[in-house]
């Protein structure tokens, strides 16, 4: 797995002034109207004037970076105003396209177009294959390319390639680019395969009839093409594109469109998203320090980079010439005349992913060992392994993590020398740091081994200097009794282990032997009761007084069948997680008809369970 770091040239952001583009569609009569004539004209390829309405003998004069007249083809539209824009996002920058104005005045057809005069989705994405196969082989870099369709519908996003989906949610992450979590991704090889994915999804797109449109959009659309690119020399260098292609919905006056119902509060969706689009356009103009209203709005959300971000962006005001449309369309030059004075900050967005080096054992092998001091018996085998090979492995370990080595430090050097002159030093700052923490807490190990070995041999000193016999039980949990001042009973064994420090060292301390009060019984000691002379397992049991040993079984197996959690932690050898597993058992098979079946639980093997026998029975005898 790889760190990512998000590296941007933020030193050397450049202003890209948001460029608008006019269209007007060709001038139509219904047959139950008289001809009035238009009341937009078009001047230049770059001016046009409208009628004013408080003086019907004056007209209003507008100046754009095109315009585009009634006889404009959609070729002609997507030369002049979007194919400029594409090759920003080859280089890992964003670029958004969107076109804006009323209900029936072209957005549609400007952006999808048809069959036989595709819009400039189809010819844009077309042209971004284009610029990727022409990419020469040897340039270093792979390329990628990915798309994304969605709508923002009563504003609710809902993804057009999965049609169920639910609203989904508008989030930010840390580098401030916009995401939608959930959304559907799919990595799209030719335009062919762009087709196959992008027509099913238009038919998903919400559209109803109204009396100024036989086919109005009833939503706000957005495709995302996402293009990453990333360097053969170097993998960890990687930079990502973006590019959004939006087809508004028109502001509607729903006394003119006959709105009702269902389509009444499609309506007000729009004109709302709109009317803060509208807001957002008015705070980045005015040049205070206002709070620009982008989460009032799915919408302006989304276009959060396209107005006043980080891309290259492009708005087509599509306008009407019919009278009928005159306010509209007056409001929408308005609106576009204040949109080009919009200042974007595109920079590219490269991300390096940083190798991280493999690590010698996971955690799962270390609890894959299966029981007891397996895993650690294992540890000791390869350590002394190891040392028999001597130089010739370590050095062997160190040639094969070098290479990772050698591209981390690459990585943090190129990581290093992108920031700033304030993030570098940060940056250093971080890595002095690291570096004194690992030293602290190689001292701290250091300090804690010695002490584990100083206290194994003060308990060997110890066993050795006393005259009663020594019980071995490795098994045996690290607790202190509580002596008391009263004689122990002859019939009973008192085992008392030896008080260890609770500092845990990163080594296996050495075995403590515990200690033992030595009560003859029948003229035999307890120690050669428990570990008798000729060595078999179970020889123990036999050398017991039976009523003793069968009372014992019957308290233990009682226990077992009724006790709670906390007595049963109270047996010796059982814990937390052992007392867990055996109530579970217990709920699912029944009461234990008798204490061999624990060895059916999970992790109590037969070893364990003689050893959980043999602690647990002198444990009751010395009671």
């Amino acid at each position: 797995m790889a760190q990512r770091a998000t590296v941007s040239d933020g030193g050397n952001k450049k202003a890209s002034r948001v460029r608008v583009a006019v269209r007007l569609r060709p001038y139509m009569v219904k047959q139950d109207e008289k001809s009035e004539g238009p009341c937009v004209r078009g001047l230049d390829s770059q001016n046009l004037e409208i009628i004013n309405w408080r003086n019907a003998t004056e007209t209003v004069k507008y100046h754009f970076d095109v315009f585009h007249g009634e006889q404009t083809t959609q070729q002609e539209v997507f030369l002049a105003s979007v194919k400029p824009i594409l090759p920003h996002i080859l280089n890992g920058q964003n670029a958004s396209v969107f076109a804006y104005g009323p209900t029936g005045a072209g957005k549609t057809h400007t952006m999808l177009g048809s069959p036989e005069q595709p819009g400039v989705i189809p010819r844009a994405v077309r042209e971004v294959f284009n610029l990727v196969n022409a990419k020469d082989e040897d340039d270093g870099w792979d390329y990628k390319i990915g798309m994304s369709y969605l709508e923002i519908y009563n504003e609710k996003v809902l993804d057009l390639l999965s049609p169920n989906s639910h609203d989904l949610p508008i989030r930010e992450d840390k580098d401030k680019n916009i995401l939608i979590p959930g959304l559907t991704h799919t990595t799209i090889s030719s335009f062919a395969d762009f087709d196959k994915h992008f027509v099913p999804a238009t038919l998903n797109r919400t559209t109803a009839s109204t009396k100024l449109n036989q086919r109005s959009s009833r939503s706000h659309a957005i495709l995302l093409i996402k293009v990453v690119r990333t360097q053969h020399a170097l993998q960890y260098r990687q930079q990502t594109g973006k590019l959004y292609l939006v087809d508004l919905a028109g502001s509607e006056d729903n006394r003119r469109t006959g709105n009702q119902g269902i389509r009444l509060k499609e309506s007000g969706a729009i004109n709302l998203s709109l009317f803060t689009l509208s807001k957002v356009v008015d705070s980045l103009n005015s040049g205070t320090s206002i709070r620009v209203p982008y989460r009032d709005s799915k919408l302006t959300r989304l276009l959060q980079d396209s107005l006043g971000g980080s891309a290259h962006s492009v708005m087509i005001t599509n306008i009407a010439p019919e009278y009928r449309y005159y306010f509209d369309t007056f409001s929408a030059l308005n609106f576009a005349a204040k949109s080009k004075l919009i200042v974007n900050k595109p920079f590219t967005c490269e991300t390096v992913a940083m190798p991280v080096l493999p690590v010698k054992r996971t955690r799962e092998a270390h609890t894959a060992g299966g029981s007891g001091t397996e895993p650690h018996k294992k540890k000791q085998k390869d350590e002394e392994k190891s040392e028999q090979d001597g130089s010739s492995s370590s050095a062997h370990h160190h040639s094969l993590s070098e290479p990772s080595v050698m591209e981390r430090l690459i990585a943090l050097e190129k990581l290093i020398m992108s920031c700033q002159d304030k993030d570098r030093l940060s940056v250093l700052k971080d890595v002095a740091q690291s570096r004194k923490e690992i030293q602290e807490l190689k001292e701290k190990q250091r300090e804690f081994e010695n002490k584990a070995m100083l206290l194994g041999q003060l308990a060997g000193e110890k066993s050795n200097s006393t005259e009663d016999p020594v019980l071995k039980n490795d098994s045996a949990p690290l607790q202190r009794k509580q002596l008391t001042g009263t004689k122990p009973n002859k019939k009973q064994a008192v085992v008392q282990p030896l008080q260890v420090s609770q500092l845990q060292p990163l080594q296996q301390l050495a075995v403590v032997k515990k200690q033992s009060v030595c009560v003859k019984k029948k003229g035999k000691k307890l120690s050669d009761l428990v570990e008798p002379p000729d060595g078999k397992e179970n020889s123990w049991e036999s050398q017991l007084d039976t009523s003793v040993l069968e009372q014992s079984r019957e308290k233990i197996l009682q226990i077992l069948n009724a006790g709670c959690l906390k007595e049963l932690k109270g047996l010796q050898q059982i814990g937390d997680k052992k007392a867990k597993l055996i109530l579970g058992w217990r709920e699912i098979h029944g009461h234990f008809t008798k204490l061999e079946d624990l060895t059916k639980v999970e992790g109590m093997t037969e070893k364990r369970f003689t050893s959980f026998m043999k602690a647990n029975i002198l444990s009751a005898m010395g009671k």
